[in-house]
């Protein structure tokens, strides 16, 4: 055996099945613990180490029962620290909900994905599976007035295909169409209508929900992608956020919202078609739009700190 995959297997060992510390393996191996560090994270990204998370065997935090109960979703609760910063706080569920998501995909899996600033975390934390026959759709547009959107969204979408070995369907389309009879005319085009017989076939679907306040500002609404105009009637209908930039209300209203005839995204009764959805979300500022998408009934799975989930509850 080479001798760094000597040492990547050796310290994911120690590690993992034997419960050492990273200073005895560091010790052991004589290398520094940073170097401990990066072995370990190599053995996930390699697919040495496959960390799957499963619900303990006896009842569930009264949090997830709660979501389970009033929302009829799998809820996946990260605890996180009392003071944590948001950034953090992102890395923590981006982490779990990386974990989970590589542990459902399968072999000839079309997986659907949206994108965003929790999606850029979540990319970042998969581990790495080697499936067969595997497709990566986008789930909804990315240009804008100001940008191709092929740069952030290209790349993110990239390293979802790259984790699990797949192949990419691309929606060069923008976000939102200046006119609804335009996103009519183009959904007529055999070439889009391709990629929607794509996203139909979907068995996975991963999207965030998008907030229209809050810390890390959400990329639809920081971007460019809206204008003033928007944003005031936005505010005028209700609107709180989105789901693959379909317009959202806290009661998870969606269909009367105006600019959902110019979005480019799957609404929340097209959504449903699909089998696993995953649903993200970290911080309080998603708490309203993440009660909105729940309303609507757009996830199966949902990923959430536990602060936000309990002003989820709050809320109620």
């Amino acid at each position: 055996m080479h001798e760094r995959a000597y040492h990547v297997y050796s310290a994911a060992s120690a590690y993992y099945v034997q419960g050492e510390t990273m200073e005895a393996i560091a010790r052991r191996l004589g290398v520094s613990r940073s170097t401990v560090s990066r072995l370990l994270q190599q053995a996930r990204d390699d697919g040495v180490v496959k960390i799957s998370l499963a619900d303990p065997a006896g009842p569930k935090s009264s949090v997830s029962a709660a979501f389970g109960r009033i929302f009829g979703v799998r809820a996946h609760v990260v605890p996180v620290r009392e003071g944590t910063g948001a950034v953090q706080r992102l890395d923590r569920v981006a982490r779990t909900a990386g974990a989970l998501i590589s542990d459902v995909v399968d072999d000839s899996f079309v997986i659907g994905t949206a994108w965003g600033t929790t999606l850029a975390a979540v990319f970042d934390h998969l581990n790495q599976r080697d499936t067969s026959e595997t497709t990566v759709v986008q789930l909804n547009g990315a240009m804008n007035a100001h940008t191709s959107g092929i740069p952030y969204v290209g790349g993110m979408v990239q390293r979802l295909a790259d984790a699990v070995n797949g192949h990419i369907v691309h929606f060069p389309v923008p976000a939102f169409f200046d006119y609804p009879e335009t996103r009519e005319a183009m959904w007529r085009e055999r070439s889009v209508q391709g990629v929607l017989a794509v996203q139909r076939s979907c068995d996975l679907a991963i999207f965030g929900v998008g907030s229209l306040q809050g810390t890390l500002s959400s990329h639809v609404y920081s971007a460019g992608y809206l204008d003033a105009r928007d944003m005031a009637q936005l505010q005028r209908e209700g609107a709180v956020g989105d789901v693959c930039t379909v317009l959202i209300r806290a009661d998870g209203t969606w269909r009367d919202i105006s600019l959902n005839s110019r979005a480019s995204g799957l609404n929340p009764t097209e959504l449903q078609s699909i089998p696993r959805r995953f649903c993200v979300a970290a911080g309080v500022a998603k708490a309203i739009p993440l009660l909105g998408a729940l309303r609507a009934h757009v996830a199966t799975d949902v990923v959430v700190d536990e602060l936000t989930a309990k002003t989820v509850l709050g809320l109620l």
